[in-house]
This record gives C-alpha cells, structure tokens and sequence, in this order.
C-alpha cells in the first residue's frame, strides 16, 4: 500500500522515521540541488528533475528548543521507480532552490 501525501506518521524521532523508510524500501538519500535532486544509484551520480519524480509522503519535526533541529522528511519515488529520501531543514535554514523546486516541495498541495 502506497503512504499518502501528508499522512500522519507517528514517529517520535527523524532516526526512526528513516528507519522505517528503507524498511519500506526508500533504499537512496537524496540531495537537494537548486534544480531538482541528486543521488548516487551504483556509483552513478543520477539527477532528478521535479517532473521526474513524485512526494509520497512528507514527516515533519521540530526541535523543542533548537530551531536548527527542525526538519521535513520526504519519501521520494521517480517516475523509473527509484525509491528514497530527502531530508531537508525548514524556515531560515532552507535551501536556495528553483521555483520549480520550491512549488514541488510546497507541502501545502499535496
């Protein structure tokens, strides 16, 4: 069964959400780059642009005291199948990143 977009998760802790994930199989960690995402698949560097693959479902956590502790995680699936994460910092410590970038990553349509 495929998660949901914003689906509620239950982890208490970003370690245990990853966990869970490549359990899941979400096996690759993605990078951000101001265009789209990069990871190594094989000792290959890939790129993905926005149009190449989908959020299937976003975790959210926050630092009690440390706002550099706040992050968003988000399960990653391109259109060839390629299944991962994205682990990604929000508010001031966000990344500079394309407008095509910044409305996929925009929680708020999903």
């Amino acid at each position: 069964m495929k998660a949901q977009p914003n689906e509620p998760a239950g982890f208490e802790t970003l370690t245990e959400a990853l966990e869970d994930l490549k359990e899941r199989g979400y096996l690759y960690d993605f990078n951000m780059v101001s265009n789209g995402l990069q990871s190594s698949v094989d000792g290959e560097v890939i790129h993905l642009s926005p149009s190449e693959f989908e959020i299937v479902e976003v975790h959210r956590f926050e630092g009690p005291s440390n706002p550099s502790d706040n992050a968003i995680l988000y399960g990653i699936e391109s259109k060839g199948g390629l299944k991962g994460n994205l682990v990604s910092a929000y508010g001031v410590y966000a990344d500079t990143l394309s407008a095509e970038m910044i409305q996929k990553l925009d929680t708020r349509q999903l």
